[in-house]
């Protein structure tokens, strides 16, 4: 009888903090749902939409004015950079992750409590988020790349005006990927948060989700 009194309350704990960290998991993927909604519907009130057409535009334009291709290359050679430092960061935070977590991972899941086996949980996602946010600035570093081959062509060059359209298309999938990779990286906070307590969790995941509000919103709403 004590002993299930004893565990009474340590079980209802840890409902709690399953309940937390689940509650905080779809606040995020509410928003993610209905940021794609938005975009599907109304695009022209979302800065992916508006950076996309920045983008699309700048090749466009780049590609009409001989000389310039010095100017592209620099311009590309600088997001290049940036997604460079996000994917080191990322592949650093990893290694990092995967250090202080890797070897109890496993037993965590078998044989642990479920305070335990929800530590574990949140150490696993966060290495998975840490990873994929590595992958997208990667990819984003592959699609810069070739597209600097492209605008480095002389804008008179037959072969500059086939490959133009593949440039736009490089240009626009880089956006997206460092785009992605940035955002995941910012989703590690409230796993990183849930680890070190549950009840972290929610506060930091509506904090990153008014900054994300902000993050998404178009800064140019009345250029067509």
């Amino acid at each position: 009888m004590e002993s299930a009194a004893y565990h009474r309350p340590m079980l209802m704990n840890s409902l709690l903090a399953w309940s937390l960290a689940a509650f905080s998991l779809l606040l995020l993927v509410a928003y993610e749902g209905r940021l794609y909604w938005i975009g599907r519907h109304h695009p022209e009130r979302t800065a992916r939409y508006a950076n996309v057409r920045l983008r699309m535009k700048w090749v466009t334009a780049m590609s009409s004015q001989p000389g310039f291709e010095v100017v592209a290359v620099q311009a590309l050679r600088n997001t290049l950079m940036s997604a460079t430092i996000s994917a080191s960061t990322a592949a650093l935070a990893v290694m990092g992750s995967v250090t202080l977590a890797g070897g109890s991972l496993a037993g965590k899941f078998t044989v642990g409590a479920p305070d335990e086996q929800l530590h574990a949980v949140l150490q696993a996602m966060l290495v998975m988020t840490l990873f994929a946010s590595y992958v997208c600035s990667a990819m984003a570093m592959r699609h810069y790349g070739h597209a600097s081959f492209i605008m480095s062509m002389p804008v008179s060059s037959p072969e500059r005006v086939t490959f133009t359209p593949a440039a736009v298309t490089h240009v626009h999938r880089a956006g997206l990927l460092y785009s992605w990779g940035l955002r995941l990286f910012l989703m590690a906070a409230p796993l990183v948060a849930g680890i070190v307590h549950p009840a972290a969790m929610p506060v930091v995941t509506v904090l990153l989700l008014v900054a994300l509000h902000f993050f998404d919103q178009p800064a140019l709403l009345d250029v067509e």
